[in-house]
């Protein structure tokens, strides 16, 4: 099937950690939606896939990078200027899912969480900032970047951080047309989580504390953020979007959790 050729008008994304699980879905979200896509992943193997399933939608280009090198967000950004001549949307979605308590961090994890969840989408905003002319700017955090949790270490840190870089570049890039927020999801079933999905812990964690009776899904993190993106998110700027069921919100524990026996702990 060919590619179909949008016009020049047609509005162009830069999204990393496009070729594997949430990723994955907001690349496709922003294909139907219309969107030229600009699509950054460390394994060439899965952008190819995408892009061979986006094409019919959409012009897909690809990079085949590591979001911590230093060159990457500038190489990415360039692409999306020299295969489409704009870049209407930012999308920093990748990140590393590395926990350990404080007092159990060595600095190799300490610098990989830096790295690859702040010191990346840092300089994403900062290649593209200069080539957008208007546009939005969506930084994928974590519920856990707003409550603290257990063994979070650098990664609830890090998160945290993702909101500050937000709410700097709301204020400071408004005047420009420039918006920018940040989609906060609760853990989503994929690759990264679905080895713990059933274990008992994290069913209390998560499950047994949203009021919300299903899952969060890829497609509901990928909708929210094509909403921001969108004319109809057009005022919002500036924001942290929990997409938790009520998790953070909430305090809620199933009746069964509530009328559990509590264990002491050794």
């Amino acid at each position: 099937m060919n590619t179909p050729t949008l016009s020049s008008s047609a509005p162009v994304a830069l999204i990393t950690g496009a070729s594997a699980g949430i990723g994955e879905a907001i690349a496709r979200r922003f294909a139907r939606g219309g969107y030229r896509i600009v699509a950054v992943a460390r394994r060439q193997s899965r952008l190819d896939q995408l892009a061979a399933d986006l094409s019919p939608l959409t012009e897909i280009r690809t990079l085949a990078a590591d979001v911590t090198a230093t060159d990457t967000a500038e190489r990415a950004a360039s692409l999306a200027m020299s295969a489409f001549g704009r870049l209407d949307c930012l999308v920093n979605n990748a990140g590393s899912g590395k926990w350990a308590p404080v007092h159990a961090t060595d600095d190799a994890t300490l610098d990989e969480v830096i790295d690859t969840s702040l010191k990346a989408p840092f300089r994403f905003c900062r290649a593209a900032v200069p080539r957008m002319t208007s546009g939005s700017i969506i930084n994928v955090g974590s519920t856990f970047g707003l409550l603290g949790g257990l063994d979070g270490g650098i990664y609830c840190a890090v998160k945290a951080g993702l909101v500050g870089l937000t709410q700097t570049l709301a204020a400071q890039y408004g005047v420009n047309g420039i918006r920018a927020n940040l989609v906060a999801p609760g853990v989503i079933k994929t690759d990264m989580t679905k080895d713990y999905w059933d274990a008992a812990p994290f069913q209390r964690l998560n499950q047994e504390m949203t009021p919300l009776n299903r899952e969060g899904t890829v497609q509901d993190v990928a909708n929210a953020i094509f909403f921001l993106a969108s004319e109809e998110g057009s005022y919002i700027t500036g924001q942290t979007i929990a997409l938790d069921g009520g998790w953070t919100t909430t305090k809620y524990l199933s009746r069964e959790a509530l009328l559990a026996a509590r264990v002491q702990s050794t």
